[in-house]
């Protein structure tokens, strides 16, 4: 299982769900080139770049096929994955996934974050300042602009394998039209709404979202069983690299 966390965070909020998953699951958390930990190459890399790097990081840790949890612009990069590097990705959870058709605007996506900022624990607040702080304004807003103009719902349309979108109601940043749209679109699709959510649901609703994305991550396991993964990372990750551009975990 590998986290990928959304724009100008890093692995930091993706932890907690870590944790929470780690004891049915191996789990990977790394930081997207230019964000936390990793590498900040001079220029902000397109989505399709950032797919490209999670490969390639992949390949240097050694997992050859994983399933995928992806917040945000995460959500973004985990399509870009699935239809680049389709023998890598062995299915979905699409969390609050952006961008909104019909909010393509960088001033509308600005917005919306702020108005889902009294839904969010505080602590995340803190959380995302920081980050928001080592990768700098000009890599947010560089990484935003590929966002924005990223067309998930169609690329969509092509995502063979099974894949869950994770919505909450309180989640301004992503319409329920959009989401639901979004699931109808994809071949092998499902949606789970989580009432009182906001967008950062793998980090405020750890245990409503471990009870909706289980049946599809364990799907042959009852997801109440403990299973004995002694090898798993405890979220933090290996600390190995994919060259001097690749993630950091």
């Amino acid at each position: 299982m590998i986290l990928v966390h959304g724009l100008g965070m890093s692995s930091r909020y993706m932890i907690p769900l870590a944790e929470h998953l780690a004891p049915h699951l191996r789990v990977y958390a790394p930081d997207l080139p230019g964000f936390g930990l990793s590498d900040k190459p001079a220029a902000a890399l397109t989505v399709r770049e950032l797919a490209d790097a999670l490969a390639a990081w992949m390949h240097e840790v050694g997992v050859k096929r994983a399933a995928f949890v992806g917040n945000s612009l995460g959500c973004e990069v985990l399509v870009e994955l699935a239809l680049v590097h389709p023998q890598l990705v062995d299915r979905l959870v699409l969390q609050g996934p952006t961008p909104d058709p019909e909010a393509r605007g960088i001033a509308r996506q600005v917005v919306g974050f702020f108005l889902i900022a009294p839904f969010e624990r505080w602590s995340l607040a803190w959380v995302a300042l920081t980050d928001y702080a080592r990768s700098g304004v000009r890599r947010y807003l560089q990484t935003l602009r590929s966002m924005v103009d990223n067309h998930i719902g169609e690329k969509a349309l092509r995502v063979s394998q099974p894949t869950l979108v994770v919505w909450g109601t309180r989640d301004h940043i992503v319409p329920y039209a959009f989401v639901t749209s979004l699931a109808a679109s994809l071949p092998r699709g499902a949606l789970a709404v989580i009432p009182g959510a906001a967008h950062g649901i793998n980090y405020s609703h750890l245990e409503a979202f471990k009870a909706a994305v289980l049946p599809l991550l364990l799907p042959r396991e009852t997801s109440g069983t403990h299973h004995d993964r002694s090898e798993h990372s405890d979220g933090r990750g290996t600390g190995r690299r994919a060259g001097p551009q690749g993630p950091r975990a």
